[in-house]
């Protein structure tokens, strides 16, 4: 498939990268910071873009299968759109190409999810550290589930450099309201590059962890 990765530069983003490529996708990566890439491969093209400015976004939606988004930030203190603003300019470049389907993460703890993180996120972490960064992913959310696109979210637990295990749990009640569950993020881009291929959850929001 040729797959356009957003977030590239990122953890999950930089799994999305190394196991695509194992599995013999054509990739595009739209990036603002193109040199963080050390990566060299001849199915793999670096774009230099910025999800904020949509002008810097069209050519790299040109001609692909998906779109997986790992975007993030660590502007966790400040009241930010960098998120929604983003996805809201990703749904429309993906509209004007003819690129229909869209793998997203977010994270569990939003919207029908909320508490799902377990106490120590839901009563500490979100609260006073994440709360901005959390009400924009609700809103990003919001923005993906109301669009015309064959989507799915994928909300993870804890994220973590673990090594890809390939056996994890999948489903709308995973998580835990007291415990935080965990997953690694080699295993989220693993289910990630699963299900635009398997698409098993179009139009769903799921939740992942062990």
């Amino acid at each position: 498939m040729k797959l356009l990765i957003i977030g590239g530069t990122g953890k999950t983003g930089r799994q999305l990268i190394k196991q695509g490529l194992e599995q013999g996708h054509e990739l595009t990566v739209l990036a603002r910071a193109p040199d963080k890439l050390k990566v060299k491969h001849p199915k793999l093209h670096i774009l230099r873009g910025d999800v904020l400015e949509p002008e810097t976004m069209v050519e790299s939606f040109q001609g692909q299968d998906a779109v997986l988004s790992a975007l993030g930030h660590q502007r966790f203190f400040i009241k930010t759109t960098i998120l929604s603003q983003g996805t809201a300019n990703i749904i429309t470049a993906m509209k004007n190409s003819g690129v229909n389907r869209l793998v997203c993460i977010t994270s569990l703890g939003i919207n029908d999810s909320r508490y799902r993180l377990g106490l120590y996120y839901t009563l500490f972490t979100v609260p006073l550290i994440l709360y901005f960064y959390f009400r924009d992913k609700a809103k990003q959310e919001k923005l993906i589930m109301n669009s015309e696109l064959n989507w799915t979210i994928v909300r993870p637990g804890q994220l973590f450099n673990g090594k890809k295990r390939t056996k994890y749990r999948i489903g709308f009640k995973v998580g835990h309201y007291i415990l935080t569950k965990f997953v690694s993020r080699a295993d989220v881009a693993h289910f990630m590059l699963r299900e635009v291929q398997e698409n098993n959850y179009l139009k769903k929001a799921v939740g992942i962890t062990y």
